[in-house]
């Protein structure tokens, strides 16, 4: 009977005192394929994974798409894909996983998929 009494209580607490978890959110937008997003307590530099663009008119057009689409402050899920040069290449996601920063220039025709990265 003890030990039940105790599972009820342990649950009780685990369920009314859930962990705590945070997530990133965007501090800024550099460019098209640049962007800057921090946690409680750091900032993180990442570059978009498989994005390049070159043209001036289309960097242009993807910067503020990607401002639209993700406000500062908006919180995001970062999948890291690697490193280089001590910034980390990542696909970047909406909280929900609804959107990504790569594929979202990529179905606007604004960028080629070069994962040369």
């Amino acid at each position: 009977m003890k030990k039940i009494i105790l599972l009820l209580i342990i649950f009780f607490l685990i369920v009314s005192n859930p962990i705590r978890s945070y997530s990133a959110e965007i501090l800024q937008i550099n460019n098209s394929n640049s962007i800057l997003v921090g946690d409680q307590n750091r900032d993180l530099a990442i570059k978009l994974f498989c994005v390049d663009i070159h043209d001036v008119e289309d960097e242009e057009i993807a910067t503020n798409l990607l401002k639209r689409e993700f406000p500062r402050g908006s919180k995001v899920k970062i999948k890291p894909m690697g490193f280089r040069k001590n910034i980390l290449i990542a696909k970047v996601f909406n909280i929900s996983e609804t959107k990504e920063m790569s594929e979202l220039l990529i179905a606007n025709d604004l960028t080629k998929e070069s994962c040369q990265n």
